[in-house]
């Protein structure tokens, strides 16, 4: 019974709407629990001693109805001259027919039947996490035209640069940037974000998330049709293809064990009659047989694989983590060490004023409000950092004229009838400043600070501290992935050994190293993958090396460059890291679901198919124990689709 199979395909040909109904998982589920109904009707007319015609007429139609997807399937398997579980199933079930042991066929295929339903309603549920990724996006957009004049196009056709208006409360049509206007965006769609995220000029915006309550003007970045909801659509479905190691082997095994169950099977219905003789040889062996090929087939240990995998990566879907198939979902399971890149990854990637030390009597905004109208006609990111703080304090900036960039020193302008230079603290400045300044700097440096110094008409006024901070969230994150399992955390990155270590101490991250290019994370990589079972997580171009060598690499993938997106096997789609322990968490469940799975086929096999062959257990109980565990491995993978991450 292949997980694979395409219910579209077998929805084909006359009578179309029944047949793509009945393909569905709660149509295939409707059609076999009506089919046990009769089955029970059946049971009910031979106890009561009632007529033959009646008790096999819904026997027969039971058959049908719970043969509706398994039968096909054993009919091509014949005609491509293979052995597979179908097949057996039909062969186990038409012995117990020759036995007339009718109600014990029709019981087989009825729990055959009720496994494969299962099967295919969680393929559906999986099918359903992409189906509602393809409606978020919308279908039209508004363009600005060059003379200011909107118009409504197809997304399909918004182009890289076009400039977009979105309504509040619309969704917006493509990747971009925003240019004017500030909004909170709910991104739950794309990133499993639970929270709006608030957007001002400068951030991205991605396809099929919804605007908040005011008006916004995007430029797209890319086009609509290669926008990060469809990227995520089409790695999505790729992944659903995709094989964990667990699954390759159990087809591998399976190839080989079908046949070998069929041929033992012949041999107990020959050998022990030609063998041993006795009265009713022939009638007893072949009961065994049969009820021996009943326990032996493989169907729970065929099914509890791909079912697990399938809801795995469907609930990991939609909640914002995209894991490509079932060989990462497997390893992520295993990770006992996680490594990160620092900037963009674990800190916000941009830098903020941290600190502002006034000098020679200036107050701290004074100084700030100055270091701000000579900045804001430049667009360094310190300068942008200076900027953005003085805005924030509420500080409205003068004119700044003549501003220039100054070799050695930094940034000067005439602000009314002083001249204001910002720039590096130079050792013959720094020798003018109090003692405590000079014992406040070097504390901002150990942390990691970058320091500038603010000068009006040459003598230093304050002295500014930007850092680049941590994400809100890194903190908690590392936290839960000590939760989860994970042993060692490290961090690799191109920053200075200073402001690594800052980052880290606050993190609670065990193993830093600093100073790397990016030949340097691949070879620090290496190292740690042999020491155990090691994850990267990174988000740019000069981590992809890392990414791709790593155990299992994770993208950030809402912000992150698209070869990182491209090598990774993890992608997080959004600016954080949060839902990297939901995804840690989600996939070890998924390790033991599939684990118990497999116990739980082994198991009954191993008991019931022995008993068998010594006549100790009957067709019936085979019939119950077997496919009832078919029945339970199925239920048991759903319950991946009722994880709740934590908020």
């Amino acid at each position: 019974m292949s997980i694979e199979r395409d219910a579209d395909e077998r929805a084909g040909g006359p009578g179309g709407g029944l047949a793509a109904f009945l393909a569905t998982g709660s149509g295939s589920l409707a059609a076999v629990l009506v089919g046990g109904l009769l089955l029970a009707g059946g049971l009910t007319v031979h106890l009561l001693e009632g007529p033959m015609w009646l008790r096999l007429s819904l026997l027969a139609v039971s058959a049908v109805l719970t043969s509706l997807q398994t039968f096909p399937a054993a009919i091509d398997a014949l005609k491509g001259f293979e052995l597979d579980v179908d097949v057996l199933m039909f062969v186990a079930a038409a012995g117990a027919a020759v036995l007339g042991e009718y109600e014990s066929g029709v019981f087989l295929l009825f729990l055959f039947g009720l496994g494969s339903a299962g099967e295919t309603l969680a393929l559906g549920k999986a099918r359903g996490a992409i189906e509602a990724l393809k409606q978020v996006a919308p279908d039209t957009a508004r363009r600005l035209r060059e003379d200011g004049v909107e118009e409504t196009i197809p997304a399909e056709a918004v182009a890289a640069g076009d400039r977009l208006v979105v309504m509040p409360f619309e969704r917006i049509p493509a990747d971009g940037m925003v240019l004017e206007g500030r909004s909170a965006v709910d991104q739950a769609a794309i990133t499993g974000e639970s929270m709006p995220v608030d957007k001002e000029p400068g951030e991205p915006v991605f396809a099929g998330t919804i605007n908040g309550d005011a008006r916004l003007l995007l430029e797209a970045t890319r086009p609509a049709t290669d926008s990060t909801l469809s990227r995520l659509i089409v790695m999505v479905e790729q992944a659903q293809t995709e094989k964990s190691p667990a699954q390759q082997l159990t087809d591998r095994i399976e190839k080989w064990y079908v046949p070998a169950v069929f041929l033992v099977t012949i041999l107990v219905v020959v050998l022990p009659p030609l063998i041993l003789g006795g009265e009713g040889a022939w009638s007893t062996w072949f009961y065994r047989a049969m009820a021996f090929l009943t326990a032996a087939s493989p169907c729970a240990i065929a099914i509890g694989g791909p079912a697990t995998v399938l809801c795995g990566v469907a609930r990991a879907a939609r909640m914002g983590v995209l894991v490509k198939g079932g060989g990462p979902l497997e390893t992520l399971g295993r990770v006992r060490a996680m490594c990160f890149d620092k900037t963009g990854t674990l800190t916000v990637g941009r830098p903020r004023v941290v600190e502002v030390v006034p000098v020679n009597g200036v107050a701290e905004d004074e100084a700030l409000r100055l270091a701000a109208a000579v900045e804001a006609e430049t667009t360094h990111p310190l300068a942008m950092a200076v900027v953005r703080a003085a805005a924030a304090r509420g500080i409205s900036l003068p004119d700044a004229e003549e501003v220039r960039q100054v070799t050695g020193v930094g940034v000067a302008g005439r602000v009314g009838a002083a001249t204001v230079t910002v720039g590096r603290l130079r050792d013959e400045v720094r020798a003018t400043l109090p003692p405590a300044v000079h014992a406040r700097i070097d504390e901002l440096a150990a942390e990691g600070a970058t320091v500038v110094c603010v000068s009006r008409d040459a003598t230093p006024i304050g002295v500014i501290a930007l850092a680049d901070e941590p994400r809100r969230e890194a903190a908690a994150t590392i936290t839960r992935l000590r939760e989860c399992g994970i042993e060692e955390i490290s961090m690799l990155t191109g920053d200075r050994e200073a402001v690594a270590q800052s980052i880290a101490r606050g993190l609670g991250i065990d193993r830093v190293f600093a100073d790397l290019m990016p030949e340097d994370k691949l070879e620090a990589i290496e190292r740690l993958t042999a020491e155990r079972t090691t994850a990267m997580v990174g988000d740019g171009v000069n981590d992809a090396p890392a990414l791709a060598r790593a155990d299992i690499g994770i993208a950030i993938g809402g912000v992150g460059a698209d070869v990182a997106m491209e090598t990774s096997d993890v992608v997080l789609m959004g600016h954080t890291v949060g839902r990297l322990p939901d995804a840690v968490e989600l996939s070890r469940r998924a390790r033991r679901i599939s684990t118990q799975n497999m116990v739980l086929a082994l198991g009954v096999i191993s008991v019931v198919a022995p008993l068998a062959l010594m006549g100790h257990a009957t067709l019936p109980l085979a019939v119950v124990l077997h496919e009832g565990s078919t029945v339970v491995v199925v239920l048991n993978a759903l319950r991946l689709l009722a994880y709740r991450p934590r908020e």
